[in-house]
């Protein structure tokens, strides 16, 4: 199976797709390189993201795992191989297990369901969702309730049953069980005043086991718990992923190394040609996905004076980085297979993204690490298009 969902496929293109892949992967290794040499550097060398919080907490699923009748594991749909939790590594997937791909928004219909096809050929159950999408979310709370039911027979009519989720970090688990905690109780015609679990875009939020119920006939609670990694470094390139993606902090590598990693995605991806419509050479531009011609300029002004211009996550700031990536892209006369030529590119695309993100000059070296932090903002949250980043087996 192709995978188009992060490199090219497109014969036209100067250089070969296997080459743009090697070349994004050499940015990749530069980001996990990094992050090992650290920790290497550290005192036993111990992992900064196993804490003595994470380790208990780890003890503590391992004990109850038994005792639920299912689990639901929460993996990243943009990462569906590398988000795999290693506390159910060596469970063979089962009726009693379900992964589900959050964030399937983010990483595309076609591209999510291609991966949820392939868990099906491994005799996995699974599913794409997205916790803020009240449709995706009962999608899978009725998959939930179908697989508890098989599990616990026609003749058990009022049992109790208990899903726990259970995941690495900033995969969202929280965020969903608030949406099937909401979902379950509205279709129940219950009333009462809804809990809501902790959500954070910082990985790690949650610091113990909560239950909320999700539905009745039969009464099904589900288990959020906190997030847990293996005390094991991954790969360099599973590292990457995780820390690109969100599931390891910043902290541990130059936001600016992230950054190029993600450049470099871009660049060997279909992703930049979808904005060709937003290119300076096209007479009629785009605002707030209104077309410009169709404004009046005492109209488009009035709407620019409501904008922030310090605010990147503004329609008009994201499409003007939008613009700038695809020029950059097409623009570029170099052959990006090669890394060389790839750093080239992106320390142009640094440069042009720093009047579109309206960071200023005097800014002096800090500029570039601003400019980082607000385009890994902006991939983290969907905004500059769906992304794969593992590959199908």
């Amino acid at each position: 199976m192709r995978y188009q969902d992060v490199f090219m496929t497109d014969s036209a293109w100067p250089c070969s797709t296997s080459g743009m892949a090697a070349t994004a992967t050499h940015f990749a290794r530069q980001v996990g390189t990094a992050v090992k040499e650290k920790i290497g550097r550290t005192k036993r060398a111990q992992v900064p993201w196993y804490t003595s919080l994470m380790a208990a907490a780890s003890r503590a699923l391992v004990e109850r795992l038994p005792l639920v009748d299912l689990i639901v594991e929460v993996r990243d749909a943009r990462i569906p191989l590398s988000s795999e939790c290693e506390l159910l590594r060596n469970n063979l997937c089962s009726s009693r297990q379900i992964i589900a791909l959050n964030k399937a928004d983010l990483a595309g219909r076609s591209g999510s369901q291609a991966w949820t096809d392939y868990f099906r050929r491994t005799n996995c159950i699974s599913c794409g969702v997205d916790a803020h999408n009240k449709e995706s979310t009962k999608e899978l709370l009725g998959l939930i309730q179908r697989q508890v039911r098989e599990l616990m027979g026609t003749s058990h009519a009022n049992y109790t049953a208990t899903v726990m989720l259970i995941g690495i970090p900033n995969v969202g688990k929280s965020a969903l069980a608030n949406s099937l905690h909401q979902v379950g109780r509205i279709s129940a015609a219950e009333k009462g005043k809804l809990r809501h679990a902790t959500v954070s875009p910082e990985p790690g939020e949650t610091k113990d086991i909560r239950s909320f119920k999700i539905g009745s006939h039969p009464n099904i609670f589900v288990l959020d718990t906190p997030s847990v990694l293996s005390p094991d470094v991954p790969d360099v390139e599973v590292l990457s992923k995780l820390i690109l993606t969100g599931t390891i902090g910043d902290c541990l590598v130059s936001r600016k190394e992230i950054a190029k990693y993600f450049l470099a995605i871009l660049n060997s991806s279909e992703q930049y040609k979808k904005w060709v419509k937003l290119s300076s050479d096209n007479t009629v531009g785009i605002y707030h996905g209104i077309p410009t011609g169709c404004l009046t300029f005492s109209e488009f002004e009035g709407k620019k004076k409501k904008q922030i211009p310090t605010d990147h996550t503004q329609d008009d700031i994201v499409c003007h980085v939008r613009r700038t990536l695809f020029e950059t892209v097409s623009s570029f006369d170099g052959n990006i297979s090669y890394e060389d030529e790839m750093g080239t590119l992106i320390a142009r695309q640094f440069a042009a993204l720093q009047e579109a993100f309206h960071v200023s000059a005097e800014c002096g070296e800090d500029a570039h690490v601003k400019v980082a932090g607000k385009l890994l903002n902006l991939f983290r949250t969907g905004r500059l298009g769906h992304y794969i980043l593992d590959h199908l087996p």
